[in-house]
């Protein structure tokens, strides 16, 4: 196996490099970052391209371009199903959330909870965000790291730190202008290093035929698995349901996602962010599935990780760049530098909205005294404060457990039951403080009981499906193949014993479910609760519901959609003008095109 070698530390820290050189640009570009606004929003004048890039690039973390390849590998292609999940999840943002949030012009998404039920809620709401993001951020900055430090003996905390200074930097410096146009540079970076391996490994295997015929006898193309079992890890059902409840959680209401297609400059840049972002969803999806495939055909009849070559899965993938591409003088620093790219992004984009949140949420409506300017300096203070926050929880994450999963399952957790109270609050205009309150508590408590009783208890193979991997063609010794063997299944068989009633059933739900399960429990008890304390006598303003006129507006688009002002919106003086119009397609604005000051924030409704 090769190492690294100059050229590929040069790749890498070009990336490096680049990336904090956007920061740069933006923090002096067109005279800086004046306001909060300016710098948590971009100005409220992005445009669809970069917006959409951005939202797939902190999609993709580093755990994607490790973890999703080695997932294939040991567990087949199922995972493709996933595409109709990020259509369905994409359709259920652009259409039942982002309508509500661009209308009311809020920053944080948790403003919305203030706005429909009380200050509580959205306290609640905020400090959940921050504890599970910096909890997801964690990970995110130490899995690369980890495979960094296996393949190319780089050292672990060196490499967490330089993640989180770099990133640190240019979220501080430049605000979401930089995330997002860093983000733009990194989605190149991260389609090319997989592109890199995926062309290698199709010469070295002569041609892509003989990948698919390997993956298809390995039980590899396992598209098609409709049991209906809640318990089994992945099926068609767990994938689809328990998928889209688990992404929409992020793309719907995560601020992260949220704040940058919020600053949009109009809401048809907003939507079309959203499904421009579906077509890169789709190409990474195919791209990591594609890397998975290839490394089984690779590695069909020796596999690494039972060899002991490599220590985890998320190894694997390194392992391959490092077997097949050590001739190409730069070509294993370009992969490590895509995974990097994920990192980054996604690490940027949080530290970006813990700060918004903060400053909307936590500062903003107790120190009403502050002015624009000193608003945008703690912002940046938050920044950086928030880059400490998350290097330390990266520390935290080495002591956690396997990548893809325990990152999914943290936002699985909390994810669902905001994503119910969210729902609540959007779709049930009876739905009020009270009830929201008792579901957010008794889906969040439900969920963390299924989550970390299934973190203890982790599911038993037949659950989750391994597939049968060959260690045949290796040339180590027999007593060799017995140790690799014998750990696993002792680690499988012991807990049998004592293994409570509850862990086969209850605590084996598939972790796509967490998300689920707490979604519907909050909104189901919300109703109830909120059905007996007098929902229904409440007045809710339709302005905090999604209303006919939403979804109507999708058909009547201004012919000029650059707004001449960005003014941000206040709710108390937002007037819904074109609710009286006999057909809500045509709006006023729409009639008198000229007439571009009497738009707000480039709105049609």
């Amino acid at each position: 196996m090769g190492r690294f070698t100059v050229w590929d530390y040069v790749v890498f820290a070009a990336m490096l490099v680049i990336s904090a050189v956007i920061g740069i640009y933006y923090a002096f570009a067109g005279g800086g970052q004046k306001t909060s606004k300016d710098f948590l929003m971009g100005g409220r004048s992005m445009s669809a391209l970069p917006v959409a890039l951005s939202l797939t690039a902190s999609f993709m973390s580093a755990v994607t371009v490790l973890g999703t390849p080695a997932e294939i590998y040991r567990y087949g292609a199922i995972f493709c199903i996933f595409a109709i999940t990020y259509g369905l999840v994409v359709l259920c943002s652009a259409e039942i959330f982002l309508p509500v949030f661009y209308k009311l012009g809020i920053t944080s998404t948790y403003e919305y909870l203030e706005l429909r039920f009380n200050k509580y809620l959205r306290l609640c709401g905020t400090v959940l965000f921050i504890i599970q993001t910096t909890l997801y951020t964690g990970i995110v900055i130490y899995a690369p790291a980890l495979a960094l430090n296996q393949v190319t003996g780089f050292d672990l905390w060196g490499a967490v730190v330089a993640t989180g200074v770099v990133c640190t930097f240019y979220c501080t410096l430049g605000g979401l202008k930089a995330v997002v146009w860093t983000d733009v540079f990194q989605v190149g970076i991260m389609i090319a290093g997989f592109s890199s391996v995926i062309i290698r490994a199709v010469v070295v295997q002569e041609g892509i035929g003989r990948i698919v015929n390997d993956s298809y006898y390995g039980g590899r193309l396992n598209f098609w698995d409709f049991n209906p079992n809640p318990l089994q890890r992945h099926t068609f059902w767990t994938i689809v349901i328990g998928g889209t409840f688990t992404w929409t959680s992020i793309y719907g209401i995560n601020q992260s996602q949220v704040q940058r297609y919020i600053a949009c400059k109009s809401r048809f840049h907003a939507k079309m962010s959203l499904y421009i972002n579906l077509l890169g969803l789709w190409a990474i999806l195919a791209c990591a599935v594609l890397c998975g495939l290839a490394l089984y055909s690779i590695y069909k009849d020796c596999d690494p990780w039972m060899a002991k070559q490599v220590s985890a899965l998320d190894q694997l993938m390194p392992y391959l760049v490092l077997d097949i591409l050590h001739d190409f003088p730069g070509m294993p620093g370009l992969f490590v530098a895509s995974a990097y790219s994920g990192t980054l992004s996604t690490v940027s984009s949080s530290i970006n909205a813990l700060a918004a949140v903060t400053v909307e949420d936590l500062i903003r409506p107790y120190f009403r005294s502050l002015s624009e300017k000193k608003l945008s300096w703690i912002s940046m203070g938050m920044s950086l404060f928030y880059g400490g926050v998350c290097i330390g929880m990266a520390a935290l994450a080495s002591l956690l457990g396997t990548l893809l999963q325990a990152a999914l399952s943290i936002f699985g957790m909390v994810g669902g039951p905001l994503l119910g109270l969210f729902a609540l609050g959007i779709l049930c205009s009876f739905a009020n403080e009270i009830g929201a309150f008792v579901g957010l508590v008794t889906g969040f408590v439900i969920s963390l009981w299924v989550g970390i009783g299934s973190q203890i208890y982790p599911p038993l193979p037949e659950r989750t499906k391994p597939l049968y991997l060959s260690t045949a063609g290796c040339n180590i010794s027999s007593e060799n193949l017995m140790t690799t063997e014998n750990p696993l299944t002792t680690v499988f068989n012991t807990p049998t014993a004592e293994r409570p009633a509850l862990a086969d059933s209850w605590y084996s739900l598939s972790y796509l479910y967490f998300s689920t399960l707490g979604t519907l429990i909050t909104v189901v008890v919300g109703i109830i609760i909120s059905l007996l304390t007098g929902g229904l006598k409440q007045n809710t303003d339709r302005k905090f519901l999604l209303t006919k006129e939403d979804f109507l507006s999708n058909f009547s688009r201004s012919k000029s959609e650059t707004p001449e002002k960005v003014e941000v919106l206040d709710s108390k003086r937002f007037a819904v003008a074109a609710e009286g119009t006999d057909n809500p397609a045509f709006s006023h604005i729409e009639m008198d095109v000229a007439s571009d000051k009497n738009k707000v924030n480039g709105l049609h409704i």
